[in-house]
């Protein structure tokens, strides 16, 4: 919070709005694009958009579709759909998938491991 106010500065507190936003959309019916909405975490349906193609392009790989649309226009449209939530900027937040492990060798009952002397 900030204790002092500046004049060249009337609302310090006051987020910046994030104008147009890259929405990521999938193929609809015929032309139409449909919002792709997505889950937190918590697996609250939110909305998502992005304020570069950069970022997109980081979070959901390169070549994904979007449409421009601001995030009060965002929210309007998803809200009937369950998702009041507006993301904006997200990250992968899964860990890379590690490669699976060989397979350790049976043992054959009734036998122990040999031992190094």
């Amino acid at each position: 919070m900030c204790l002092f106010r500046y004049e060249d500065d009337p609302e310090p507190e006051e987020r910046v709005p994030a104008g147009l936003l890259y929405v990521p959309v999938r193929p609809g019916r015929g032309a139409e694009a449909v919002i792709r909405l997505f889950r937190t975490p918590l697996g609250a349906r939110t909305a998502v958009g992005f304020t570069s193609t950069d970022r997109l392009a980081a979070t959901l790989g390169e070549g994904r579709p979007y449409i421009r649309l601001s995030e009060s226009l965002l929210r309007e449209l998803c809200e009937p759909l369950g998702a009041g939530l507006v993301t904006i900027d997200p990250t992968l937040s899964a860990a890379p998938a590690a490669p699976a492990a060989a397979p350790a060798e049976p043992r054959q009952p009734g036998r122990l491991p040999a031992r190094a002397v």
